[in-house]
């Protein structure tokens, strides 16, 4: 046996991700028969120091999952009370009155949630069920079996030097084996993004689409706070740049979720996503609101925003890609969580049918079949043309023909059919001299801050001596190639100042990675014009610690 050989472990069923797909696969799995095996595997130092979402939560995935929630204590506390859209220009707004929406983007009956915090919870449901949860175990390896099925991951490996070398501390980690392996890791995951490539996953499909999402937690003055208050907006201060737009929901204890989703098939390099989320603070509407008040927290993440349309076959043998490994975010509504619930319950019972036969490690189709066309495909057909208008014929078609489309839909019909996305979001990425770069304002320390002060709020902490999980695949691409094509794009769409370009001692450009800044987005991954930089998974416990995100 070699000095850094691998123990194994065996389960019913691996899930690799503690969010609520995962969560949600686990409990069911324990509902279905309390002798199954099931372990989760959480990359994050606990459960919800990684999750991070708006976040309006409809309650639907929490009701099929677990009926008694309130009974059980599930932080869902702030109902919705009131519904606002508005269409910013640069120093007004205009209401969007409610009356012509589809009764779809109805918020009523949702709650205004930390995601961070209600996976805590389902955490603490699934462990009184039996499940065991391992946070501070990223996963960074899949494990295959003799007929090329996938067998399990390695978890926990601790301890190597910057080159990839074992360190002297080195752990070489765990394989843990299951009949079936469920990756729920979120947008962009690592192991997903293998699995999508080697079985081909994606033939057929139209190309994923992705969205920055930003969000600060401010507490405001008192007497400006409107718990249950849910607004979104749209226009200023992106304009034709991009689409995107932003929310704003007020929580309990005088805090607001204060958020801005850039969509990432932008096409002028010189964009700068955080700085419009800065600048949009700036708005009088929302300025007035935070006047007075302190951020007390930040972070970022990337949405997928493909829909129906966009997501890949869900099986291979042995595999199944949970939530937003998949792409189950209805774009218009601006929410995934409950479908995400209702993937992980999906998958469960298809697993749970699959090992009562005596069957392991083979496709389970019945998972896919229920996800496209049971409640989660319902919900995402409805939709599926919003963000394609929106990409290729701008925000006003989005309104007005993706709204007419989406109550067509209700009725079960579309005049549209399904719209394709066309390219990926690092093809829309256009060169830097056909576009005028973007003049700033600078942050002034009270509505707006500089990106480095404000990841600090995010707690992110990642050990130095590691290799750097942020891998390109060509070390001379962002300086021969990126720098001079779209004037270095990466030092400006990642949120937390990660990637830089500096001058050497002789005068030559150079390309850093500030790995240590990475709150885990994604969005390097997603938009490099090159598509050189492949995100993978530092050590285990490593990256941001969010407390009610």
């Amino acid at each position: 046996m070699s000095e850094h050989a691998r123990e194994a472990m065996e389960y019913d069923v691996v899930i690799v991700g503690a969010g609520p797909a995962g969560l949600s696969a686990a409990i069911r799995l324990k509902q279905l028969d309390a002798e199954l095996n099931v372990v989760v595997l959480e990359k994050g130092s606990e459960v919800g120091a990684h999750i991070l979402s708006g976040a309006v939560l409809d309650p639907c995935g929490l009701d099929a999952l677990i009926p008694d929630w309130k009974d059980k204590g599930a932080p869902l506390n702030v109902p919705v009370k009131d519904d606002n859209f508005y269409m910013l220009g640069e120093a007004g707004q205009i209401r969007i009155p409610n009356w012509p929406m589809p009764p779809l983007m109805n918020n009523h009956g949702n709650y205004i949630v930390s995601m961070g915090n209600v996976c805590r919870w389902m955490a603490e449901q699934a462990e009184e069920l039996g499940v065991e949860i391992f946070p501070g175990m990223a996963c960074s390896e899949i494990v295959y079996g003799e007929n090329g099925e996938v067998k399990g991951v390695v978890a926990g490996e601790f301890g190597k030097n910057a080159d990839g070398t074992p360190g002297p501390g080195y752990e070489p980690g765990m394989e843990l084996h299951g009949k079936y392996v469920f990756l729920s890791e979120g947008v962009r995951g690592s192991l997903a993004k293998e699995v999508i490539a080697k079985y081909d996953l994606s033939k057929g499909k139209e190309p994923q689409k992705f969205g920055l999402g930003m969000k600060e937690i401010w507490e405001i003055d008192p007497d400006k706070h409107r718990e249950g208050s849910v607004t979104h907006t749209m226009g200023w201060p992106l304009g034709s740049n991009a689409g995107g737009g932003s929310f704003i929901y007020h929580l309990d204890n005088n805090q607001v979720y204060v958020g801005f989703v850039v969509h990432l098939n932008y096409e002028n390099p010189h964009l700068y996503p955080y700085m419009e989320f800065q600048r949009f603070k700036h708005h009088p509407m929302v300025a007035e609101l935070l006047k007075g008040g302190k951020r007390v927290a930040y972070g970022a993440r990337a949405i997928s925003e493909g829909g129906y349309q966009s997501m890949p076959k869900m099986v291979a043998p042995g595999v199944a890609l949970l939530g937003c490994s998949v792409g189950m975010v209805n774009v218009p509504r601006i929410k995934g969580n409950h479908n995400a619930m209702l993937s992980g319950k999906a998958a469960a019972e298809a697993a749970y049918a699959a090992i009562q036969d005596g069957r392991a490690s083979d496709e389970l189709s019945d998972y896919e079949t229920e996800v496209r066309d049971g409640a989660i495909g319902t919900d995402l057909q409805k939709v599926r043309n919003v963000k394609p208008l929106w990409s290729k014929r701008g925000l006003l078609a989005s309104l007005t023909v993706g709204g007419f489309d989406m109550w067509t839909n209700t009725l079960g019909f579309s005049l549209l059919g399904t719209l394709g996305h066309g390219k990926t979001d690092a093809e829309a990425t256009g060169e830097a001299k056909n576009f005028k770069p973007i003049d700033y304002p600078k942050p002034d320390g009270k509505l707006s801050f500089d990106r480095l002060t404000n990841v600090s709020f995010a707690a992110t902490n990642h050990e130095e001596s590691q290799p750097a999980h942020l891998k390109l695949k060509d070390a001379s691409i962002p300086v021969s190639v990126n720098l001079p094509k779209y004037a270095g794009p990466s030092a400006r769409y990642c949120p937390a100042g990660v990637y830089e370009f500096v001058k050497d001692e002789s005068g030559s450009d150079k390309f850093v990675i500030n790995f240590q800044n990475c709150v885990h987005c994604k969005t390097c991954d997603i938009k490099d014009p090159s598509q050189n930089i492949n995100w993978t998974v530092p050590q285990g416990g490593d990256g941001p610690n969010y407390p009610n995100m």
